[in-house]
């Protein structure tokens, strides 16, 4: 994905792709599953990869491919973010940031092929050519599969607890490949705002200055939330929002960043906007299901304004959770 003219916003979607398409070697924007790591060198060390407020290990959320255009040290260039999905915590959240020349070690200097390579299915390892599939555990046949992700197969439900309890319960989620779009530059139709008068109305008895600022203060908050559901209306089912540079779209005037809260990256140059998780993708993680779970109103990621070079390695960005707050 080419990073954005400032005027510009592309939009991600989430969509069913066949695994080969998730794969480094295609530079994938993808959500859930493993990360599919641009580097293979350096990675993240495994106390990288731990929620800051709980300690405990975090899992691979989103990955997203933006390449600079014009800068050869970021040909190939991918943004990793991960969170906290153990209850009762579920709040940490940590972002990486990776880049390589045109030629590396790693991959072809040609484009990645548009068709599946022979072996576009499972692990030759953990699948017959007839298509019958091995246990991940023992590698017996596997008549069981999981019935969440529909990936993983075992022999036995004992198997597949082994299996669960201490690797696949942090990755079972299926993947979608994220779609990019251009947004279209159409301004949309604001909504109308309720008046400040039918506000004050609304709240009752209670002191006037009290009203008049809790009339304000909802009045605000009114309308920076239609402001983002009428900027999201035409693509609704939209995940992401990329544009490097520009201002995110806040879904509440509450903590919202300003300058001196985002951190300058360790080169000593400013962090700036890059791209928002949108509310919508929890629709995807079925976050639902879990109880206490992961959530947010907003994942807005900012990273570093020269894009420093740091070789092969995985350089930490930022990250600021914004989320949903009931107005009073």
């Amino acid at each position: 994905m080419a990073a954005a003219v400032p005027a510009s916003v592309e939009l991600g979607f989430a969509e069913e792709a066949p695994a080969w398409r998730l794969r480094s070697e295609q530079f994938p924007s993808k959500v859930g599953g493993r990360p599919a790591w641009l580097s293979a060198t350096a990675l993240p060390e495994p106390g990288a990869l731990t929620c800051p407020r709980c300690g405990r290990p975090l899992a691979f959320l989103l990955q997203v491919y933006a390449p600079l255009p014009g800068r050869a040290d970021a040909f190939h260039r991918s943004l990793f973010l991960f969170c906290c999905r153990e209850p009762p915590c579920c709040a940490g959240l940590r972002v990486f940031r990776n880049q390589l020349p045109r030629k590396n070690e790693f991959y072809s200097f040609e484009p990645p092929s548009e068709h599946p390579p022979p072996e576009a299915g499972e692990s030759v390892c953990l699948q017959l050519q007839s298509g019958t599939h091995l246990c991940r555990v023992c590698g017996c046949l596997a008549p069981k599969t999981c019935s969440r992700c529909h990936q993983a197969h075992y022999c036995s439900k004992e198997h597949q607890t082994l299996d669960w309890r201490l690797v696949h319960k942090q990755t079972c989620t299926q993947e979608f490949e994220i779609v990019i779009e251009t947004e279209d530059e159409t301004v949309p139709e604001v909504v109308e705002k309720e008046d400040d008068t039918e506000i004050i109305e609304s709240m009752g008895e209670a002191p006037e200055e009290e009203l008049d600022s809790m009339a304000k203060h909802e009045s605000r908050e009114d309308s920076i939330f239609q402001k983002f559901k009428t900027q999201i209306a035409h693509e609704s089912e939209q995940i992401l929002r990329y544009g490097r540079g520009i201002e995110p779209i806040w879904i509440s005037g509450e903590n919202i960043p300003q300058e001196n809260d985002i951190p300058v990256c360790p080169c000593g140059a400013k962090r700036i906007f890059e791209f928002q998780v949108m509310p919508q993708l929890l629709n995807h993680l079925k976050a639902d299901r879990l109880g206490k779970s992961v959530d947010w109103g907003i994942l807005a990621v900012f990273t570093c304004a020269e894009s420093c070079s740091l070789g092969s390695g995985y350089t930490e960005e930022f990250v600021w959770k914004q989320d949903v707050t009931d107005t009073p």
